[in-house]
C-alpha cells in the first residue's frame, strides 16, 4: 500500500521524508522509473527526498535508483514537451532540479488542464532550466580548446596519433550528454576533457564498427561494417585546470593568426557581454588591437531558432 496521501493526515502526523537516491547527478533513467514507482504508490511530491551518489560520469548507464520499490511500474502518460525539458532540466545544477520534474508529473497526471496552461509557474521554470542547460551545451561544443600532447601511449603507439587535451568548467551536469557528440565529431583523434566534476578520453579504435544481421532462428550476430569509426569512451575522476596542458608553439602561431583578423573593439559591448558571460570570458583568449587600426564593421550574428515550446499539443508520450 502506498503513503498515506491525506493532506490533513499529513498535516496532523508528519511522516519522515521518503529517500529516492539516483546513480550520478544527471540520471535521466533512474529518475523516470523512480518517478514512475511513487506514481503508481501515490507518493506525494513533498514525501520524497531526492538525492544523488557520487557515481563518476558515465556511471549511471543500467544502474537502478534506490529506495522503496519502484520496479515494474506501468509507463505514464505525458505531454512531449514535459519529456524534452526533463531530459534538460535533470542536467541543471540546481539541488531541487527533480523535486520539481517529479512535481510536475504529478501534476500532470492529477490535473489534465495544466498541459495547456502555458503560464504555470512550474512550467515556466522547468523551461528556464532547460534553456540553461541547452545555452551550456551550446558553449561548451563551441568553445572548447584542445592542446597536443605527447603522452606515453604516443610515444608506444605513434600511429594513433598524440593526445589533444581540453579544460573546461560547465555551469550544469553535462558531460554525459556532450561526450558522445565530441566522440562523433572527432571519431579519428584521441582526445581528453578535464572538467571540475569529472575527466572523459576518448580512444580512436580504428574502423571497425559492428551492424546486426539475424540467423534463419532468428539470434542476431556481428557483422562488420568497413569505414565505420569505433571510439571508445572512458570517464574519469575530476582535474583542476592545472592538469591541462600549458599553450604551445603551435598555439602561439594560431593566436597571432587571430588577433590580425578578429579584434573585441569591433563588437557591440552589449552584444558580446550577452553572449559571453563571464564564466566564458575567463578562459578566452584575448586579442589585442592592431596599431594599424580598424575599420567601423560590428560583427552580427543571426538569430537562433525558437527554443520555447509554441503551443501544448494533444500528444502524449511515455515516461
Amino acid at each position: 500500500m502506498g503513503v498515506m496521501n491525506d493532506l490533513l493526515t499529513n498535516d496532523l502526523f508528519p511522516q519522515a521524508l521518503l529517500p529516492v537516491t539516483l546513480q550520478g547527478q544527471a540520471d535521466y533513467e533512474g529518475f523516470r522509473r523512480a518517478a514512475r514507482g511513487m506514481l503508481a504508490q501515490n507518493i506525494l511530491p513533498e514525501q520524497v527526498s531526492w538525492q544523488c551518489s557520487s557515481t563518476p560520469f558515465g556511471g549511471a548507464e543500467g544502474a537502478e535508483a534506490t529506495g522503496p520499490a519502484l520496479s515494474d511500474a506501468p509507463a505514464v502518460s505525458v505531454p512531449p514537451e514535459y519529456v524534452a525539458l526533463c531530459q534538460l532540466a535533470v542536467m541543471h545544477s540546481s539541488p531541487q532540479r527533480f523535486n520539481l520534474l517529479y512535481r510536475l508529473l504529478w501534476r500532470l497526471v492529477h490535473e489534465p488542464e495544466l498541459r495547456h496552461n502555458q503560464l504555470d509557474a512550474d512550467m515556466a521554470l522547468a523551461r528556464q532550466m532547460a534553456e540553461e542547460v541547452r545555452h551550456d551545451m551550446q558553449k561548451m561544443k563551441a568553445q572548447l580548446r584542445f592542446h597536443s600532447v605527447q603522452d606515453d601511449t604516443f610515444k608506444s603507439r605513434p600511429q594513433g596519433g598524440p593526445l589533444h587535451v581540453a579544460w573546461f568548467e560547465p555551469e550544469h551536469h553535462i558531460m554525459d550528454a556532450v561526450a558522445p557528440l565530441f566522440a562523433k565529431r572527432f571519431a579519428h583523434m584521441r582526445w581528453a576533457i578535464l572538467t571540475p566534476e569529472g575527466s572523459v578520453e576518448a580512444d580512436y579504435l580504428g574502423p571497425q564498427n559492428f551492424g546486426h544481421a539475424r540467423h534463419a532462428g532468428g539470434a542476431e550476430y556481428a557483422v562488420a561494417k568497413p569505414q565505420e569509426p569505433v571510439v571508445a569512451l572512458r570517464f574519469g575522476p575530476a582535474a583542476g585546470k592545472s592538469a591541462a596542458p600549458t599553450p604551445d608553439a603551435s598555439e602561439q602561431r594560431w593566436l597571432t593568426f587571430y588577433e590580425q583578423v578578429f579584434h573585441p573593439d569591433r563588437l557591440r559591448r552589449r552584444l558580446m557581454q550577452k553572449e559571453q558571460p563571464r564564466h566564458y570570458r575567463k578562459s578566452r583568449p584575448r586579442a589585442k588591437p592592431s596599431s594599424t587600426g580598424t575599420r567601423n564593421t560590428h560583427a552580427a550574428r543571426g538569430a537562433s531558432g525558437a527554443s520555447g515550446s509554441g503551443q501544448a499539443s494533444g500528444r502524449s508520450l511515455s515516461i
